[in-house]
């Protein structure tokens, strides 16, 4: 049997079936409205998963792995999140609603299965906002030690709130433009990495892959020996943990992307690129750049740094200022500001769409489904622009360890996500072959499944339980830390019994399992475009007057006459 997107709907509502028939095409069953591009849809899948953690927080797992322990943990939890990839891409793609994963979560799984996931990401995202402004604190200093903390907290907070609250298309655009600026400056960095270690620099100092053997391709951690290097590794792979993102985004931003059949696969299929690119090489380049014991990245990572000179925690930047290169730091600062506060930006956005997919399922308060004229959930942004005023903690805590604390919420949350989906996608594969669909006539189909979901969530299940082993070790036992790392996992599970419990749910079983939901009004809405698909280049090319003949994602209703 196959699963046919050209099919009628036979189960849908009354009002489904209005809404199909007498001239309106419904976007979405729910309030939000479909307007984000191709070219934007691509931009804030970068702009999510590209943040502090890849231009800064990546010199602490340098300076724990090594460039080699560096490289190998990278690469292998890229190659951990492209199995997830391949899993949520299938069922994303498929059925790209509101809320992507989360209400996958609820209606293939469990009600409080998706119960769950939904508050864990939601915190997860929510955290993600003050973490960012603590971190634009940081990078800012690299100018001067006397800028007013509580003023810039309180500037990001009014300009997210700017962003978010106008219609999704004017966050789209904002957030293509911010995370155009991430792109510009990773390959700017690549660059400056490439053309210094072949000799181009002040200093006419070729070095090329020198600190690969002095200090060495791989540290000591915690031990010495070789026990010592590979906890490096392990170091160097939480912190991977934290960095390495993406998928998740894609899926958030399905129920409001115009053709997702289209545009959002192929924004999943561009996620392996990303992690290559991106991620893979951005470990390299980081330690080719500084040794892993440079001096000036120990004191930072230590605290010793006081006063003007912490932003410089780049390893970039302070391989810039190694070797005299000129105005170049100033360029690199200025672009990981705008970078930082666009991770931030897009954060805000998923918070809200989480917080507002919750709430149309009957998981959290109704009144956070209410939405303002331009499709944005009023109440549920309200909310989640409380969570960025946790970011004043820096007046009376030292920045860095309010952003080591918040990095360790957060990494253990992400985690949990991409173990969710992975069941999500056993579950759906199950119910798939029970019913006797055949997933090639899928939109989009995975490869090397269920395999490639058993592996991630083996794979993934590991990292998350080994997270915090550090704290478990001789002497270093310290009940903050013990909470820092592993609150969100011990929350988890209490918060899928609680539901359970009071609400008495029961998972779903292969044979019950709803493929069709809300794929008819989605076909419905997908057929109603008259121009084909716009390929990414050629939006890029009319935003500067070029092959502005060619239609963009022209739709008709049914009362033109369709």
């Amino acid at each position: 049997m196959g699963f046919d997107h050209d099919q009628k709907y036979d189960g849908e509502q009354p009002q489904d079936r209005m809404s199909l028939q007498d001239g309106d095409l419904k976007e979405n069953r729910d309030d939000l409205q479909r307007h984000l591009g191709n070219r934007q849809i691509q931009l804030i899948a970068i702009g999510g998963s590209i943040g502090t953690a890849l231009f800064i927080s990546i010199g602490g797992a340098l300076n724990k792995a090594g460039p080699g322990g560096l490289l190998i943990a990278y690469t292998l939890y890229s190659c951990l999140l492209g199995l997830v990839n391949n899993c949520i891409a299938e069922m994303t793609v498929h059925m790209p609603v509101t809320g992507g994963f989360i209400r996958l979560a609820g209606k293939w799984v469990d009600d409080a299965f998706g119960f769950m996931a939904g508050w864990n990401f939601f915190f997860y995202e929510a955290l993600l906002i003050p973490f960012e402004i603590t971190a634009i604190n940081l990078v800012l200093t690299f100018w001067r030690d006397d800028i007013p903390v509580a003023a810039v907290c309180a500037a990001c907070i009014v300009l997210y709130a700017v962003l978010n609250i106008l219609a999704v298309g004017v966050f789209g655009e904002a957030e293509f433009w911010l995370s155009g600026g991430k792109v510009i400056l990773i390959f700017m960095l690549f660059s400056f990495t490439f053309i210094t270690m072949v000799g181009g620099n002040p200093q006419g100092d070729a070095y090329g892959f020198r600190y690969w053997s002095n200090p060495g391709a791989f540290a000591e951690y915690l031990t010495t020996g070789p026990l010592g290097r590979f906890e490096g590794f392990l170091g160097a792979l939480w912190a991977a943990s934290f960095c390495i993102v993406g998928p998740e985004y894609i899926s958030m931003v399905s129920g409001e992307a115009k053709r997702p059949r289209v545009y959002i696969k192929n924004a999943f299929k561009t996620v392996y690129w990303r992690f290559g690119i991106f991620f893979i090489l951005g470990a390299l380049f980081v330690g080719v750049a500084i040794p892993h014991n440079d001096p000036t990245l120990v004191s930072i990572l230590s605290g010793e740094t006081g006063g003007a000179g912490t932003g410089a925690a780049s390893p970039y930047v302070i391989a810039m200022q190694n070797l005299a290169v000129p105005v170049l730091p100033h360029i690199t600062n200025a672009l990981l500001v705008t970078s930082i506060f666009s991770a931030g930006n897009a954060y805000t956005y998923c918070a809200t769409r989480t917080l507002y997919a919750l709430a149309i399922e009957g998981r959290a308060p109704r009144v956070f489904t209410k939405c303002t004229k331009k499709g944005v959930p009023i109440y549920a942004f309200c909310l989640v622009m409380l969570f960025p005023l946790l970011s004043f903690l820096q007046i009376s805590n030292n920045s860095a360890k309010v952003l080591t604390w918040l990095l360790n919420l957060i990494t253990a949350g992400g985690l949990i996500d991409f173990i969710v989906m992975c069941i999500t996608y056993i579950c759906f594969y199950n119910a798939c072959k029970a019913q006797g669909v055949d997933r090639k006539t899928l939109p989009y189909c995975g490869w090397f499944q269920p395999y490639s979901a058993w592996i991630g969530l083996v794979g993934l299940t590991c990292v998350v339980f080994a997270y915090g082993y550090s704290v478990f070790l001789p002497g270093n036992w310290n009940i903050e830390d013990f909470f820092s790392y592993y609150t969100m996992l011990g929350v988890a599970p209490v918060l899928y019994v609680g539901w359970k419990f009071f609400k008495k749910t029961e998972v779903v079983s292969a044979n019950k399992l709803d493929l069709t939901w809300d794929a008819p009004i989605i076909d419905a809405y997908e057929a109603s475009f008259v121009s084909p698909p716009v390929g990414f280049w050629t939006e890029m090319l009319q935003l500067v007057g070029l092959k502005r003949s060619v239609p963009v994602d022209r739709r008709h209703s049914v009362s033109d006459g369709a």
